[in-house]
């Protein structure tokens, strides 16, 4: 068959989302689909990948909150370029205007929204978490499910990444809702990446022997993120014992996170590494993952430290919250710098060696793209085959 994926978040310097949008370049064609890709930007252009996929690029607007991303404004121009594809199903990615973009094109195929955004998590939720309980912030919001409530009713899947989205969308009004996890990029993440010389070096940068615990951040500079909640956590803790904490990442927030970096010599901040494999040795050296944001659809990154067998501390709330090992790491509260710290206190007493033994004894069991893409493919076939069309 062949699929269409109107990609409103994809950019070549982006990240969960380019990941996943490659992989499916790879993962469409084994299945015998043709996997087309439509993202917004600057100017038109095509990319192919083999004879049956290809990302084009198409004339976008400029996101005004992040200059990488451009964004879907001409919808005749869109449904133009639907009609002459022709394809068997439509992807849309985010629950904004180019999911009613595609829900309002007039073709008579399947549609499946991909939730790789939770506009809810990632504003109305953090937003006003400390005034309102989040049945209050979802009442404030009603506009937000209706126009959710709308999409379920014209789309034949909306897909998320975990538990957790799936069931708050479901107890949303939402009918459509299927559960499908992502996985990391096979044969790239592993503990055999570790590498005892990197992990010195990266600790003496931090200004610290070897003896001290590195601990690994790693995303977008954005205020979801929480970047300056963790160094506050990191440096509270470095009082009692040596920490030292290394981030990579880039973004809007740049200037806040440096900020929040400045007065402590064992937080460093590192660009992103677009290297997977160098990437891959990076997040396998470190002692253990901390992350911030508990508005994840799916948190890749979490799951690439499960596969390279690191411990992970993580909030309590969002997808990030699915990965964690017991007994490789800890739950915190989320957005709390203090429930952090004491997180990471416990795992100094109780003993890193024994979290990262036991995060690198289950690091195979780790959920693959291949996995992902699998199921996902398998939905969309029975789906086509239900069609009248498809006799």
């Amino acid at each position: 068959m062949r699929i269409v994926d109107i990609c409103a978040f994809y950019a070549p310097q982006g990240g969960g989302v380019k990941t996943y949008v490659r992989h499916k370049m790879l993962a469409g064609p084994a299945r015998r689909h043709e996997v087309i890709i439509l993202a917004p930007a600057a100017q038109a252009h095509v990319e192919y990948f083999g004879d049956h996929g290809r990302i084009e690029y198409v004339p976008g607007r400029r996101f005004p909150l992040d200059g990488r991303y451009h964004y879907f404004h001409d919808e005749a121009a869109l449904h133009a370029r639907l009609d002459a594809l022709r394809p068997d199903l439509v992807e849309a990615s985010t629950p904004w205007g180019s999911a009613s973009m595609v829900a309002n094109w007039r073709g008579d195929v399947p549609r499946s929204l991909i939730m790789h955004a939770d506009p809810l998590g990632n504003y109305a939720y953090r937003w006003f978490r400390s005034l309102a309980s989040r049945e209050q912030i979802d009442r404030g919001f009603d506009w937000f499910w209706r126009h959710l409530r709308r999409l379920d009713a014209r789309f034949d899947h909306i897909v998320c990444a975990s538990d957790e989205l799936a069931t708050r969308l479901a107890n949303g009004g939402l009918r459509h809702v299927v559960t499908n996890r992502m996985g990391v990029q096979p044969g790239i993440f592993s503990p055999r990446h570790r590498d005892p010389d990197l992990r010195r070096r990266l600790l003496q940068w931090c200004d610290l022997d070897e003896d001290a615990l590195l601990l690994l951040g790693a995303g977008r500079h954005a205020p979801e993120k929480r970047w300056p909640m963790i160094i506050e956590a990191v440096t509270a803790c470095g009082f009692d014992r040596p920490v030292g904490l290394i981030i990579a990442g880039d973004g809007r927030a740049r200037a806040s996170v440096q900020r929040a970096a400045a007065d402590n010599p064992h937080v460093r901040l590192m660009a992103p590494v677009s290297d997977r494999h160098a990437f891959a040795s990076l997040l396998a050296s470190a002692d253990a993952l901390v992350h911030g944001s508990e508005s994840e659809t799916f948190c890749m990154i979490a799951a690439e430290a499960r596969a390279s067998g690191i411990p992970m501390f993580l909030p309590d709330g969002g997808a990030a919250a699915d990965h964690l090992v017991p007994g490789a790491g800890h739950h915190y509260r989320a957005a709390d710098a203090s429930s952090l710290a004491a997180a990471i206190r416990l795992f100094l007493m109780q003993g890193p060696a024994g979290h990262l033994a036991h995060a690198r004894a289950v690091a195979t069991d780790t959920r693959t793209m291949d996995a992902h893409f699998a199921d996902l493919f398998t939905l969309y076939e029975g789906t086509r085959r239900s069609l009248p069309l498809a006799a």
